[in-house]
């Protein structure tokens, strides 16, 4: 007896080794080739360049770095002094040109009331002078519309939510109009993007729910599929000077997949969560989850049915 059991003893732990494996195997196949996870997910957000729309001066900084900031909140002022003495200047201007206005309305006025008196071509004169004071006048109110609104835009506030980032402003520095002052990061943004391999989008689609990990961290977010990318690069082709096609000459005959981003809104988080831009993330779908794959749909109309009566 004990002849026959040890033999089928052997068999019975090699088969079970083979069955083993084969799982072992399958399983590895399908985490690796086919089950929609990365671990080349980053946190992603959007950031604000924050650049006056005046050159001047620095006179205050009202923030310091990485300083969280609602929106409208007091940045930074550029030159108010000088930009507050242009506005007076308009002032000044559009009651000079108010006054020569008034007196040219009243030698217009005074030419009608004498009549054939004042010669035909010293009216007309006057008339136009009329018409360039008029002329000067609305020129002098734009130039004050425009001086109000530098000194309105020498105080920069914050667009958008956001966090005060790698901040190197100084009060005295001098910025030109339109370079960029500082770097806000729009925590409304705040999002997880995973590059999944194309031979995975088909288990893929908008709306199915998403797991993410944080490197370091092993508390898990929840989230689901925002958006798919649209188009990436095409890195075996380009445009020459006479724009005919370049294509590579060269075919490598193991291709590898291409990594396509997937955006990820973040529903759930972890109290005490550092969701910091540029960390990086394993993000792991879950196709069955999606509102595609849970909703059944309606029955079609055969060609016999028939509408119901009123």
């Amino acid at each position: 007896m004990k002849h026959i059991i040890a033999p089928l003893a052997r068999w019975a732990v090699t088969l079970l080794i083979v069955f083993l494996a084969v799982l072992v195997a399958i399983w590895l196949w399908r985490r690796y080739e086919t089950d929609p996870w990365t671990r080349d997910g980053h946190v992603r957000v959007d950031v604000v360049r924050v650049a006056p729309d005046v050159g001047g001066l620095i006179t205050s900084v009202e923030v310091r770095d990485n300083q969280r900031v609602q929106k409208g909140q007091l940045l930074f002022v550029v030159d108010m002094p000088r930009f507050a003495d242009a506005l007076g200047q308009a002032d000044a201007s559009i009651a000079s040109t108010r006054a020569t206005l008034e007196q040219a309305r009243r030698v217009a006025k005074r030419d009608l009331a004498l009549g054939d008196l004042v010669a035909k071509e010293t009216h007309e004169q006057n008339v136009a002078q009329v018409a360039t004071a008029e002329a000067s006048l609305n020129a002098a109110i734009a130039a004050r519309q425009t001086a109000a609104l530098d000194v309105h835009r020498t105080a920069i506030r914050a667009s958008v939510n956001g966090i005060v980032t790698n901040l190197d402003l100084h009060p005295g520095d001098y910025v030109a109009a339109g370079s960029q002052a500082l770097a806000l990061v729009d925590i409304d943004s705040l999002r997880v993007e995973g590059y999944f391999e194309e031979t995975k989008l088909r288990h893929i689609h908008v709306g199915d729910k998403a797991k993410i990990r944080l490197m370091g961290d092993e508390r898990e977010l929840e989230g689901h599929v925002d958006s798919i990318a649209a188009g990436i690069a095409d890195d075996q082709s380009s445009d020459t000077a006479n724009q005919l096609r370049q294509v590579q000459p060269t075919f490598s005959w193991v291709r590898l997949a291409q990594r396509i981003p997937v955006r990820v809104h973040v529903d759930r988080m972890p109290v005490g969560t550092q969701l910091i831009a540029g960390r990086t993330a394993t993000v792991t779908i879950l196709p069955e989850s999606g509102p595609s794959h849970s909703q059944p749909q309606a029955p079609r109309p055969t060609g016999n049915a028939q509408a119901p009566r009123p």
